[in-house]
């Protein structure tokens, strides 16, 4: 990602936008550091049914192995699951 740099200033209230900076976040962790600077670390929240991927390191190194290997082509064909779509499912 190339780096975006635009000049910000507050309006009345102190608000700041950030515009296309902020494309894909969801939110953000202000810091203010000694020098006065202020670091904004972007998060994007994934839906609670989804966390467990992440905590558990590897159910996510397997996923990530997969998504790898698609990616690489490397896939096979399992064949037609047309034969269960009559079966009853409990």
């Amino acid at each position: 990602m190339e780096p975006l740099t635009q000049q910000l200033r507050p309006d009345a209230k102190g608000r700041i936008t950030l515009g296309k900076l902020a494309h894909g976040v969801s939110s953000f962790r202000a810091r203010r550091m000694e020098d006065g600077n202020i670091i904004l670390e972007p998060f994007t929240e994934i839906p609670a049914r989804e966390a467990w991927l992440f905590e558990n390191a590897a159910a996510l190194d397997a996923v990530k192995a997969g998504l790898a290997q698609a990616a690489e082509g490397k896939t096979r064909s399992l064949g037609s699951f047309a034969r269960y779509a009559e079966e009853d499912i409990d």
